[in-house]
């Protein structure tokens, strides 16, 4: 079976190029071609030799994943995406001040099981592969014929349980030659995944960490995120303090406002004594509510008492601004349901 070329990171197709006894700068032009001049054709590939282009047709595919609706909102658009394999995924594209933004998925289904998550009431299927989250956005700038300006890897999927992949789709989607979306313009989120933080702490990539922390304490997590009997509050933090003392860049710590379950003014100190000294700042994340699940949004004075308990203790925090809950585009509200 063929690779998807949108999968190839630039180095990987320099390396291909190397094998095939061609120089590696030709990895570079054909990036220039897929992702500046937007052409997916190899026959258009004009300044690459013929017999280039027949190996490139032998050897890779530029298949497409494709758009099957769009779902539109106040500054947010839902993409729902079929799969080559007849699966299905969503992303979401918001507009801020700042530019536009959008939302990835990272896996079919997912298997971290967040009792607040409509996401991971469907179980995981399978891995997105690169080119699928590459293509994302690929499709998302296409049909809006506007410039992508940042990525936030938090849609379907925990983006670790998928780490080689994303890996490679962050390097595709920085890199100058590719989607030359800046690093700190991508944010990866995680639910606590503590090997795989170590790992990224590693690679010196410079794109933003978020925790989905929710919980302040083992008693409040494990009721409401079950990888928390697998690393508990303690640990996770011990590795995010890891993080920032090696890559010295500040972590954002989610966290989603459940009425009467994370709430009270105990969390709320709770919180700012575990953060206490550490460079984060906390985005509070008014909830979503769904049908399918048993939480309740907390209210605006809950969530007001909360803020400036972590504001009196000098803890950095911010109220996430609300998108795309009437199209079920929200935070934690993604689950693909068509036919």
């Amino acid at each position: 079976m063929k690779n998807n070329i949108f999968g190839y990171t630039r180095e990987k197709l320099a390396n291909y190029f190397v094998s095939i006894g061609e120089k590696a700068f030709k990895a570079t032009q054909v990036f220039e071609w897929l992702y500046i001049h937007k052409e997916k054709d190899f026959r258009k590939f004009s300044n690459i030799k013929k017999d280039i282009i027949e190996k490139l047709q032998k050897d890779f595919n530029n298949d497409f994943i494709k758009i099957e609706k769009v779902l539109e909102g106040v500054d947010v658009k839902k993409f729902l995406f079929r799969l080559l394999d007849g699966e299905k995924i969503e992303a979401v594209l918001m507009e801020h001040n700042y530019g536009l933004s959008v939302c990835v998925s990272s896996q079919v289904g997912c298997n971290m099981g967040c009792r607040f998550c409509e996401s991971g009431r469907l179980k995981k299927v399978r891995n997105l592969d690169t080119y699928e989250i590459v293509e994302q956005i690929l499709l998302i700038e296409n049909y809006i014929n506007k410039k992508i300006n940042s990525i936030v890897v938090m849609g379907i999927g925990e983006p670790f349980d998928n780490y080689d992949n994303i890996i490679d789709f962050i390097k595709i989607i920085n890199d100058a030659k590719g989607l030359a979306i800046g690093s700190r313009h991508i944010t990866v989120s995680t639910c606590g995944l503590v090997p795989k933080i170590e790992d990224f702490s590693n690679l010196n990539l410079q794109v933003n960490l978020a925790l989905s922390l929710h919980g302040a304490t083992d008693e409040v997590r494990n009721k409401i995120m079950p990888v928390n009997k697998v690393y508990n509050v303690d640990t996770v933090i011990d590795s995010i303090k890891k993080y920032i003392t090696k890559t010295n860049r500040r972590v954002t710590i989610e966290y989603v406002m459940l009425n009467m379950v994370n709430d009270y003014a105990d969390d709320a100190l709770a919180l700012a004594k575990l953060l206490k000294g550490m460079n984060v700042y906390v985005n509070l994340i008014p909830y979503n509510e769904t049908k399918a699940q048993e939480f309740k949004k907390s209210s605006k004075e809950r969530i007001t008492n909360f803020y400036n308990i972590l504001k009196s203790k000098g803890i950095n925090v911010t109220v996430r601004r609300e998108f795309g809950g009437n199209i079920k585009a929200a935070c934690g509200q993604l689950r693909s349901e068509s036919d």
